[in-house]
């Protein structure tokens, strides 16, 4: 897996910070997500999901409630600004825990805060004493992805088709770059032989990186661009145009992504990153 060094190459080159308050806040919360390996990618172990713990949408479903609480995103927007924080809260739901919400909030990891809205709370929250423990962030963060990533635009993505019937479909953040990812694609042909469809997401791992991935973005062909970019190291070029990349890594970013492959399944599961043909494909038909 490839660790992402942003928010600050995602901030230089798309969205400037307006001041170092904000720019400490988005770090130090991206920072916590993050597994700092230098500039190679590594194996995603630090993304595997302890299979003792319940992390599934159903799980969102029994400890979330569908309601955002306006007067909660009203006293944590309130909250942030008077903290010099210029972040924008999207939602904030209520969770199995009394008067703890589950909150969204523009180019950020979602994150808890109480009532009150005088607290960031990050890290995961497992609840017990009711049968198997469920991983309550885990599954808030997984029905987030869910709804997210069925609202991406097919046109914004590259998308690599099941052989024969589509049996799942997994969401790709992938860098043209990131040697995991091009031994991912290489066993692209594998994968969609087993009836996955793949759709890849925009996730440059360096500021570097940005220029090859809108250019395989704005080719005309994007599956030839992404092959050629991926298994025959050869540069890519193509003519400016609206790419989605910067929206892509925003979504990633929202979404917790740590590094590429980031492999997510439709139910909204973080699979890990780079996994052998047959190992996604049973991750992707059994999440």
């Amino acid at each position: 897996m490839s660790v992402l060094p942003f928010p600050k190459a995602r901030a230089a080159s798309y969205k400037p910070a307006h001041n170092s308050v904000r720019s400490k806040l988005t770090r130090a919360m991206m920072s916590s997500l993050l597994v700092v390996v230098a500039a190679g990618c590594s194996n995603n172990a630090a993304d595997a999901t302890n299979p003792e713990i319940t992390t599934n949408t159903q799980a969102a479903a029994a400890t979330s409630a569908p309601d955002n609480d306006a007067a909660v995103v009203s006293a944590l927007q309130a909250n942030l600004d008077a903290s010099g924080i210029e972040e924008t809260v999207t939602s904030a739901v209520p969770t199995a825990m009394d008067d703890i919400y589950w909150v969204s909030a523009e180019g950020l990891p979602s994150f808890f805060t109480d009532k009150a809205g005088k607290h960031i709370i990050q890290g995961q929250i497992i609840s017990i004493g009711d049968g198997a423990p469920v991983d309550i962030s885990a599954a808030l963060m997984a029905s987030n992805a869910q709804q997210a990533l069925e609202a991406v635009d097919k046109d914004e993505l590259i998308i690599y088709p099941a052989t024969g019937a589509t049996k799942a479909v997994v969401y790709v953040f992938t860098d043209a770059d990131c040697p995991y990812c091009t031994k991912l694609h290489s066993e692209m042909d594998d994968i969609n032989a087993r009836g996955i469809e793949v759709r890849y997401l925009a996730w440059p791992r360096s500021e570097a990186s940005i220029p090859l991935m809108e250019a395989i973005w704005c080719s005309d062909d994007r599956v030839q661009a992404m092959d050629q970019a991926k298994n025959e190291d050869v540069n890519i070029s193509a003519p400016a145009c609206q790419s989605p990349v910067a929206k892509h890594m925003q979504l990633g970013a929202s979404l917790g992504v740590r590094g590429t492959p980031a492999i997510f399944t439709e139910s909204g599961q973080q699979i890990g990153g780079y996994l052998p043909a047959a190992q996604l494909a049973e991750a992707a038909l059994n999440n």
